[in-house]
């Protein structure tokens, strides 16, 4: 049984009362009065949460009285907007945050009590934690009045996204489908292929690996700038970069892992008379998956990074690079963590969809073995 913090009910129960004392000599200036029902509702949540017999039964209850008094104070943030909250209000989410920081510690014991729910309370875990930092950052931003230039609250950042839907798609395919994908593919492919004559010719691997580790430490805005010059304005000037950036891990892992066999293994090949295609194809490239994937991982990464950056030194009036140094001279912060929004919602997935990809490819791998 995993353990908990033992402090952490009483210093909700403390932060309650606080808010309630706080309110009370605010005398409903400023909202000091609209914590009442929230305050109420997370106490009762607190208090039945108690008595639940398993921890599926407490976390239900106390995930209800959370979400209730979470909703009802965003609610009510309209009163605090153009002025800053009342102490009342900071700290009730500092209690918020300290109850849901108890919610996932019930949601993790599920896993223990219920082995079958195990992967789904694993799940939820990073869920709730970063929907609960959404939620901080908005009450932050608002209770804290914060300007707009400086940093958006998120319910900003969503409107925009909204609004700006064609815009954002039409940044997405200059930037991600084609100079992203294009150049990954290019530089994993390519990097994959010398790989595999680097494993047969000897003096290449003297020669090329350390122009390798020098290329890699190449800074993404010396090489743009000379791509933009060479191959236009358009979309193959970043995928050059993207070749560039993911050219080099992919060649350092393939040949690396190629080169991961076990003798005992290959001695094994050559007593059954395998030449040296049946020895790769059977042998050493599955070995040397899990080496093939770090890179692809990496590089999943390092492509959308070194797109958006080239876009910074040239590129046609679309593309997430350009919007965001456009938008930034604007002080359109909220356009700006849209693509920022949208970037990092492209990197996740594509990094995911690798993740996957490797789960099915090296599903005999110990490591996969031992998440399962």
């Amino acid at each position: 049984m995993r353990k908990s913090f033992p402090l952490l009910t009483p210093l909700i129960h403390g932060t309650l009362v606080l808010t309630l004392v706080l309110a009370f000599i605010g005398n409903g200036s400023n909202g000091s009065n609209l914590f009442l029902i929230p305050v109420v509702v997370l106490a009762a949540s607190l208090a039945s949460s108690s008595y639940g017999s398993t921890a599926l039964a407490r976390s239900f209850l106390l995930g209800v009285g959370l979400v209730f008094a979470t909703v009802t104070l965003t609610m009510s943030l309209a009163a605090f907007r153009g002025s800053e909250a009342p102490n009342a209000y900071w700290v009730f989410v500092v209690a918020l945050w300290l109850a849901s920081w108890k919610l996932n510690e019930t949601i993790i014991r599920i896993g223990d009590e219920r082995p079958a729910l195990a992967k789904a309370s694993n799940l939820m875990v990073p869920v709730i934690f970063g929907i609960t930092l959404l939620f901080l950052w908005e009450f932050i931003v608002v209770g804290a009045n914060v300007p707009k230039v400086l940093l958006p609250a998120p319910s900003d950042i969503g409107v925009r996204l909204a609004n700006s839907l064609p815009t954002l798609w039409a940044d997405f395919q200059q930037t991600f489908l084609k100079a992203v994908l294009v150049g990954y593919v290019l530089g994993c492919g390519a990097g994959f292929a010398l790989a595999l004559l680097v494993d047969r010719v000897p003096f290449l691997r003297q020669g090329l690996l350390p122009i390798g580790n020098l290329v890699s430490a190449l800074p993404i805005i010396g090489v743009a700038p000379i791509m933009v010059m060479w191959f236009g304005f358009d979309w193959p000037s970043k995928a050059a970069v993207v070749i560039i950036m993911t050219f080099f891990p992919m060649l350092v892992n393939t040949v690396s892992g190629l080169a991961a066999s076990d003798a005992m293994h290959r001695d094994l090949m050559r007593t059954y008379a395998a030449g040296p295609v049946a020895t790769l194809v059977k042998l050493r490239l599955p070995t040397a998956m899990p080496f093939i994937f770090n890179a692809l991982k990496i590089n999943s990464t390092l492509a959308l990074i070194g797109a958006i950056v080239a876009e910074f030194f040239g590129t046609p009036i679309v593309g997430m690079g350009f919007r965001i140094s456009t938008e930034v001279g604007r002080m359109n912060l909220d356009m700006v963590w849209a693509e920022i929004a949208m970037a990092a919602l492209a990197g996740s997935l594509f990094y995911a969809s690798i993740g996957m990809l490797e789960r099915m490819v090296t599903f005999w791998h110990p490591s996969m073995r031992a998440e399962r």
